[in-house]
């Protein structure tokens, strides 16, 4: 039988990845959801990355050093090839 992933703890996924998934990875696995909507928090969850490396640049401090990579790497896993060409001409860019 398979397992539906609750839609309040979804659109908190969406919201804020971190609120409800330790590590990118965890999205990969979690049952209940479609690769379409783990791609999407995992794009989410990477905006708010790219956030934080901006944020290092600027000397306010960043976030864990890796994890844009691991975003990357599980999108891959789950078939999703991020566009790094065609993202929008800002500092935080687009996944």
């Amino acid at each position: 039988m398979t397992q539906t992933f609750p839609k309040e703890k979804l659109e908190q996924a969406l919201l804020d990845p971190t609120s409800v998934f330790k590590a990118p990875e965890d999205v990969a696995t979690q049952n209940g959801l479609v690769p379409e909507q783990k791609a999407e928090i995992l794009r989410r969850w990477g905006y708010d990355a790219l956030d934080l490396e901006v944020a290092e640049e600027e000397n306010m401090g960043g976030g864990e050093p890796d994890l844009l990579d691991r975003i990357v790497k599980t999108l891959k896993l789950l078939g999703f090839e991020p566009n790094l060409h065609n993202s929008p001409p800002t500092k935080q860019g687009a996944i």
